[in-house]
């Protein structure tokens, strides 16, 4: 059943992430072309990076409804219903008609998608991160509930790679069909990844903590109540990872085609290398924080990514293809370190009667705070700068160190929980 759990989360996490870069990368190369107005392509590009912001600003409500009755129905349901919802949204994202086509209805019908998408996603990765890390033992918990990140990690490369296939088309063959075919592709992984997860035995922590303490009745308001400190800089400490994976694999890369003007099949192959060294140090990062603790690996990882905020531009200033690629390379290498560490740590500040939703709303109300909104921010302080990026990365430095500090002054739940204190406060 281990095994079951471990691939029915990695394949849910992979398809949401699948889908969110596939998103944001064609909102960088191709949907600010094709479903907005024809004429400035800075608007246009303003709009598609809006457009991609709106899927986070609605994760918050689904990882809080979805969350809810995660905490009281159970964490299996729920991840069949994220799954089928991130799925299905993304894959009618390739059916849907252009500007040209439909006029005024292409971006409406395509703002409706990215909602319904960003609500079922709003509780995919937390519901899979913190099912593993239930299934686990105290002392493993880490590098189990780093899976699914690695699994996320996984599919914005399958993402990158599917981009960077299709991309590699006749221009025109791109614009009018290849696009397409990415997100039609998503109902075959999400057909597999709901057979697999119908199967799967619900969380035992789950199980254990219902017949013992029963279930909340809303646990949002618990949390509130019970845990709000934690729970506030649950959420700040997750702002850091958000920061430093939009900017790089959204910003970055119309920065690069745009304003430098950086061949978009270099840009393609810095994503795959960046999504090819996340996937490879998360794993590691979640073991480690089993060794030596998740809250130092986090929040050294997301002060190295503070300090690698200046080099990471001045790498792609350059403009030179190895300089670019080392760019995204060790970029990758810094998020996977906070991805992996993160998904254990949110893990033990809740209780099992409240840790659906609170993982869920730490990672999700951050997501909408600085991740659907950082490449909007970041393109709006180019502009105002005059095409120079230092703004950004001011913005990127000051948010990833006040994550960083957030994740110093957190004490969680965990150690008490293993002890049998599931109700002794933070």
């Amino acid at each position: 059943m281990l095994t079951r759990v471990v691939l029915a989360t990695t394949i849910g996490t992979a398809l949401e992430w699948y889908g969110f870069i596939l998103f944001s990368t064609m909102s960088a190369l191709v949907l600010n072309r094709l479903f907005f107005p024809p004429g400035d392509p800075v608007a246009a590009t303003l709009a598609s990076f809006a457009t991609f912001a709106v899927g986070f600003a609605v994760r918050p409500l689904g990882a809080l409804v979805i969350g809810h009755y995660g905490d009281r129905l159970g964490r299996r349901r729920m991840l069949v219903i994220t799954l089928v919802t991130v799925g299905l949204a993304s894959a009618l994202m390739g059916a849907l008609p252009t500007y040209e086509t439909a006029g005024a209805w292409a971006p409406a019908l395509l703002v409706v998608l990215r909602v319904i998408q960003g609500f079922g996603a709003g509780a995919e990765y937390a519901g899979a991160s913190l099912t593993l890390a239930e299934f686990a033992t105290p002392e493993r918990r880490g590098r189990y509930a780093a899976i699914p990140p690695a699994g996320a990690a996984v599919g914005a490369l399958l993402s990158a790679g599917a981009v960077a296939a299709v991309a590699a088309l006749p221009p025109d063959d791109f614009l009018d069909w290849g696009w397409r075919i990415p997100f039609l592709v998503t109902l075959l992984v999400t057909a597999t990844g709901f057979y697999i997860r119908v199967g799967v035995a619900e969380s035992p922590m789950f199980e254990q903590a219902k017949r013992e303490r029963g279930v909340a009745r809303a646990p949002a308001v618990e949390l509130a109540r019970g845990a709000p400190r934690t729970l506030a800089l649950g959420v700040v400490s997750s702002i850091g990872p958000n920061v430093a994976a939009y900017i790089p694999v959204v910003f970055a890369l119309a920065y690069l085609t745009e304003q430098l003007g950086v061949s978009r099949t270099v840009t393609l192959v810095g994503a795959l290398i960046y999504f090819a060294c996340s996937a490879a140090v998360t794993p590691v990062a979640g073991a480690l924080g089993d060794a030596v603790g998740r809250r130092m690996v986090l929040g050294w990882a997301m002060v190295g990514a503070a300090a690698f905020a200046f080099p990471f531009f001045w790498l792609l200033d350059t403009a030179e293809t190895g300089y670019v690629w080392c760019a995204f390379g060790l970029s990758g290498l810094l998020l996977g370190a906070q991805l992996g560490a993160q998904a254990g740590f949110l893990a033990d500040l809740f209780t099992t009667r409240t840790r659906f939703s609170g993982v869920a709303l730490s990672r999700e109300v951050a997501a909408a705070l600085a991740g659907g909104t950082a490449p909007l921010i970041a393109a709006a302080l180019l502009e105002a700068a005059g095409g120079e990026p230092w703004p950004v990365v001011l913005y990127m430095s000051v948010l990833l160190l006040i994550s960083a500090l957030a994740v110093a002054l957190i004490h969680g739940f965990g150690r008490h929980e293993q002890r049998g204190e599931a109700g002794r406060r933070p």
